[in-house]
This record gives C-alpha cells, structure tokens and sequence, in this order.
C-alpha cells in the first residue's frame, strides 16, 4: 500500500482512515498547502454537521453518484452530480450526505490542511486531534452566493488547440480546473513551483507525468501531488481523449495564466 506522502497515488492505494461496507476514505495526499482524500458513502451517509472553517477552504468534486450539500446562512440545499464542483470558502457554512440511490464517490480537497490530515488520523486512532472547523457562527456566515458550486460541464473555458479547460472554481486557496484532452498533447516545459503544490488526478486516459526526472505512467484514479520545489511536467501521447483534474494550492495566479496561454 502506498502512503500520503507518495508523489503518485494509484488506484487502491494511499493510507487507509475508514473501510466499512457503507463508508471508505482514503487520504491521498497530505501537505501544508493542501490535502486530498476519497470517499465513497453508500445511500444514506451523512456527512459533518453545518460547520466552517475559518482559515481555509473546504472543496469537492463528485467523481460517482451524487452528493446533496446544504451551503450558506441560507442552508440552500444543493444537489450535485457526477462531475460537479463545490468549494466553500471560509466561514461558510457547509454539510453534505448522499441522499442519493447509489454509492457516492467523492475527492475532497482542504487548502491550506489546517490539520486535517492530523485529525482524521487521529479519528481513526482514537484520539481527539483539533483542526480549523467549528459550529456555524451566530448569524449564519456567509451568504450561499459566496460559495462556488459548478456543475457537470461548467467553468470558465479556455481552449489552446485540442485543450479544453475548464476553471470550475478560483479562490485564493486554489484553482481547481478540469482538462480535456483530445489526441496527443505536450505539456509544459519541465518547471517548479516555488509556492504551490500542483496535482494532477486522471479521470480518463492516460498521462505520462514526469516528476524529479522520472516519468510515470498515471491513468484512471491516479493522483499525481507534486510538492513545492519539485521539478515536474506531463504529455498526454496517445490519440483518443483524457480528462484530468489539475489543482494548485493555492492558486498564486495560475488561473490568470491559463488565460493569458488561451487562443
């Protein structure tokens, strides 16, 4: 089994927190700038009660089935499909379950960790680890409006040749983007970040992601979290289509960069 510290997560691997029949999550990265888990909740799961964070966002995409969330002082209950995106910025308050028919797959994404890698550990190990979430505050929070909920197909879209990204939601604590690939594509030059970690989970397809050096073969739930400081790049050489989710925490201005490189 492979660990949260891995730079490449495979299907089946990362570090186990719960593996029961109607619940499963899996840490899969775990930084200071951002940690990344999956969950599948079978009909019925709950999820935490109305709560916010205050120093950091609290974002999803739906991977599989549907998940309904309850967002804002409104409590505006908000049903979000396969391919859908929520991202509730701090001190908004959030909860979710899956009211749905089917199971429920999910990636979560907390940017900065705050310490939530830490308790979910400490959860899983009997102890009661602290991290930045707390009740709903007198007078609710922020307004639903202040949340970014983008659906199956939704964002901003950008296209240079046979790239389509979608920017489905840009806050200071991250960019979150949806790539389609048609064909083959070269990615960057080989770069780092000073200040972001950039990860990469594959939907559809196949990416060859070179990290330090060393190229890997990423395909369908692969999760590829490169740290700060680490020198990294990915082409897509096959034809047919890929679709890969790319996530920078926080967003140190990528989502403008990926304006300023579109036709």
């Amino acid at each position: 089994m492979g660990s949260a510290d891995d730079v490449v997560v495979g299907p089946g691997e990362g570090e186990t927190i719960t593996d029961r029949d109607r619940r499963e999550l899996v840490i899969l990265a775990a930084r200071e700038e951002i940690s990344i888990t999956r969950t599948r909740y079978a009909p019925g799961e709950q999820g935490p009660d109305p709560h916010v964070h205050k120093e950091h966002t609290d974002a999803f995409y739906v991977l599989a089935g549907e998940l309904t969330f309850v967002l804002g002082r409104e409590a505006e209950r908000i049903r979000v499909p396969a391919g859908g995106f929520v991202a509730a910025p701090p001190n908004l308050v959030h909860s979710f379950a899956n009211e749905g028919n089917g199971d429920a797959r999910y990636l979560n994404f907390h940017s900065p960790d705050k310490g939530f890698a830490d308790y979910l550990r400490g959860g899983r190990d009997g102890q009661n680890v602290p991290f930045d979430s707390f009740d709903s505050p007198a007078g609710g929070g922020r307004p639903v409006a202040q949340a970014i909920v983008s659906g199956p197909g939704d964002g901003e879209r950008l296209v240079t040749g046979n790239r389509v990204v979608l920017l489905k939601g840009v806050l200071p604590d991250l960019c979150f983007a949806e790539w389609a690939l048609d064909g083959p594509f070269r990615g960057p030059a080989v770069h780092d970040h000073d200040a972001q970690v950039d990860s990469f989970y594959v939907l559809e397809g196949e990416l060859d992601v070179t990290i330090d050096g060393s190229v890997h073969a990423a395909g369908p739930d692969t999760l590829a979290s490169v740290p700060r400081g680490v020198t990294h790049t990915f082409n897509h050489s096959r034809p047919g289509e890929a679709r890969v989710l790319n996530v920078h925490a926080p967003d140190g201005g990528f989502a403008d960069y990926l304006r300023r490189i579109s036709d």
